[in-house]
């Protein structure tokens, strides 16, 4: 695995890099929206040495003005990292349970913080279990690591900025399609989208079993969605699962690690704040 690897890799790959003599650090990053939490999934079993990471404390600033999962400040997140062991050019996968939708915002945050040698678990730890790979419920105690966490790597849009895109280029709703047209919104202040959004489903990047869709597949998905080589960015709920969009046009070929998708950090649970926002409802 090295900076320009692929951002996937599979169970047989990652027993390999696993078996070779500069294995990567591994994050259990599994979460679920409403609990309960991903903490409880670990202790109950997880990848021999993965060390885990929380969501709402390590992978995100307290909610509040900036959305309910807004960038960690560098400091912190330098300081959660180097608790897990993360080095300075030594590679990392995450995982979380499946879809890589939570995974993806541990891998995006290393790349905005200047570390590039991430991949996500493709398939998750359910694929690791369903390929044979062994489990562990042994708490590892890591040698600190010494990341340096240089923040800003990766584009990220603001409310202003992801309305412009919007109109200019290609912006990508990862939420449900319910969600999007407006018809619910359990957790946010109001429901709908940014105006001239695109519904993207995160959903649509994988398979039944959660493991990504080949290249060529995802591809044509954004291809039918309207990304046409204009400039494209991401949003969803909070910031998470947007992440994995910006995977996904990697992935995909339509942006490379030199040039990535953009993602409105934000997202809707930001922009819904704003009563002088405004909210599209229904499919445009």
């Amino acid at each position: 695995m090295s900076a320009n690897s692929s951002a996937l890799v599979s169970t047989a790959e990652l027993v390999s890099l696993l078996d070779s003599g500069h294995p990567p650090v591994l994050l259990d990053v599994r979460w679920r929206l409403g609990g309960p939490p991903g903490r409880e999934d670990y202790a109950a079993g997880h990848l021999p040495g993965a060390v885990f990471l929380d969501l709402d404390t390590d992978l995100a600033a307290p909610p509040g003005d900036g959305g309910r999962h807004p960038l960690p400040r560098p400091d912190d997140l330098q300081a959660a990292l180097r608790a897990a062991g993360v080095r300075t050019g030594h590679p990392v996968v995450v995982y979380d349970a499946d879809n890589g939708s939570v995974a993806a915002r541990a891998w995006w945050l290393l790349r905005w913080a200047g570390h590039n040698d991430v991949a996500v678990l493709d398939g998750g730890y359910a694929a690791w279990v369903a390929d044979g790979g062994e489990s562990s419920t042994v708490v590892p105690s890591p040698e600190p690591g010494d990341v340096e966490v240089r923040a800003g790597a990766m584009p990220v849009l603001d409310a202003d900025e992801a309305a412009a895109l919007a109109v200019d280029g290609v912006l990508l709703d990862a939420r449900a399609p319910e969600r999007y047209r407006g018809e619910v919104e359990p957790i946010d202040p109001r429901a709908g989208h940014v105006p001239g959004a695109v519904n993207a489903p995160f959903s649509g990047h994988t398979g039944p079993d959660g493991r990504w869709l080949a290249p060529t597949e995802l591809a044509n998905r954004f291809a039918d969605l309207g990304v046409d080589g204009r400039p494209v960015g991401a949003y969803c709920g909070s910031g998470v699962t947007a992440s994995s969009v910006v995977l996904a046009l990697e992935v995909a070929g339509v942006t490379s690690p030199d040039n990535p998708a953009a993602l409105y950090a934000g997202s809707w649970s930001h922009w819904s704040r704003d009563p002088n926002r405004p909210a599209a409802t229904g499919d445009n």
